[in-house]
């Protein structure tokens, strides 16, 4: 949801007209379809996620990536779909590289 929130906007979903966001912060999303409208997005995802494929999600960092706008994308080895902070395991902080993400955004 917040991948299409931040390509099409709230309005296109019935509410209000919100500014577009400066970022998407998001794991694990199982979206292929790029508008040419993301926000700079970072994205993270296990190699053994079952929902989302990495495989996918990859693809989907590339084209927003392709059409200009600033995209990143961690994939994590043996992490299943669901590891949140990722507190011990191989994504912990996983979030510290968002931020810094979000940062050069915001500057």
């Amino acid at each position: 949801m917040v991948a299409w929130l931040g390509s099409y906007g709230t309005s296109y979903f019935g509410e209000k007209a919100y500014p577009k966001p400066g970022a998407v912060i998001m794991q694990y999303t199982g979206l292929s379809e790029v508008t040419k409208h993301e926000p700079p997005t970072y994205e993270c995802v296990g190699t053994r996620d079952g929902i989302a494929s990495y495989h996918s999600v990859r693809s989907y960092i590339r084209k927003i990536k392709k059409n200009g706008t600033d995209a990143e994308i961690q994939i994590f080895d043996g992490l299943t779909h669901g590891f949140g902070l990722g507190e011990g395991t191989v994504a912990e902080g996983w979030i510290n590289e968002a931020v810094r993400f979000w940062e050069r955004q915001v500057k």
